[in-house]
C-alpha cells in the first residue's frame, strides 16, 4: 500500500481507511483484468469461469466502497447525491 506519510504519524484509522482504499483500487483492477480476459478469450466455458470470478470481484468492491462510505461521512453524503440519481451526469455534483 503507497504510504504518503510515516505510519508511526498516522492513526489507526487513517490506516484502515487507506488500506480500504487501496483494496478498492485491487479490486477495480482485477475487474479491469477479468473483462480484458472475458474479451480476449474464444473458449466459451474458460469466458463463463471468467466472467463468474469478475463479479465477484464487483462483490468485493462494492463491500469495500460500503465500508468507506459507513466510515466516511463526506463520502457518505457525496454517494447519496449522485448514485442511483435520474438526473444527467452533467447536472451531478459542484
Amino acid at each position: 500500500m503507497p504510504m504518503y506519510e510515516t505510519a508511526n504519524n498516522l492513526d489507526e484509522k487513517t490506516r484502515d481507511m487507506s488500506r480500504a482504499r487501496q483494496s478498492l483500487i485491487e479490486e477495480m483492477q482485477a475487474i479491469m483484468f477479468y473483462d480484458e480476459r472475458l474479451d480476449a478469450t474464444k473458449d466459451q466455458e474458460l469466458k463463463d469461469v471468467i466472467k463468474h470470478n469478475r463479479d465477484d470481484e464487483k462483490e468485493h468492491f462494492s463491500l469495500l466502497l460500503e465500508f468507506l462510505r459507513r466510515n466516511d461521512p463526506e463520502l457518505d453524503r457525496e454517494l447519496k447525491e449522485i448514485l442511483f440519481s435520474k438526473k444527467e451526469l452533467k447536472e451531478l455534483g459542484d
